[in-house]
């Protein structure tokens, strides 16, 4: 019963008390106000519009993602700064199409936070059905070369820290 009425105890907790922090007001009404949308959304998201839940297939490849994402992002920084540097006028930019494996909502979100995040690339558009990756590049040498590199590097261990 109590379950029903609270799916996310924890939600409702932090709703509210951010709630009191962003009136910077602990009167009664204040306080009645912070605990009735802290519920009412913490019911609203139980109903329905809460995401599946997430399992971990192989968590500790999260450690070797990461360090290859940093790896990326600093060779992709010195290899912008020479470009922008350099003549500009041979800068190769271009959009490239690529293909998914994965549906899950976490590692997508995750590949195209990785694929922005790294100098050079930024994630354009995300198909509806999910299937494909439009990734703008600042110079791009090799397409194929490009497409297999965000698959095997950042999109097949994504599939299996979320168990997809």
């Amino acid at each position: 019963m109590l379950k029903r009425l609270f799916p996310h105890p924890w939600l409702s907790m932090i709703l509210f008390v951010c709630w009191l922090l962003l009136m910077n007001d602990v009167s009664p009404g204040n306080l009645l106000l912070g605990a009735v949308l802290g519920c009412a959304i913490s019911f609203m998201i139980g109903a329905g519009l809460w995401m599946r839940p997430v399992r971990f297939g192989r968590p500790w490849l999260l450690a070797r993602l990461a360090l290859h994402v940093l790896v990326d992002i600093v060779v992709a920084n010195v290899e912008v700064a020479l470009l922008v540097l350099g003549r500009t006028d041979k800068l190769r930019p271009a959009f490239i199409e690529v293909p998914l494996d994965s549906t899950h909502e976490i590692a997508l979100t995750a590949l195209i936070s990785i694929v922005s995040l790294s100098p050079g690339t930024l994630c354009a558009e995300l198909s509806d059905d999910r299937t494909r990756l439009i990734v703008h590049v600042l110079d791009l040498d090799d397409e194929a070369a490009l497409v297999a590199q965000i698959k095997s590097r950042y999109e097949a261990p994504l599939m299996e820290i979320f168990a997809c």
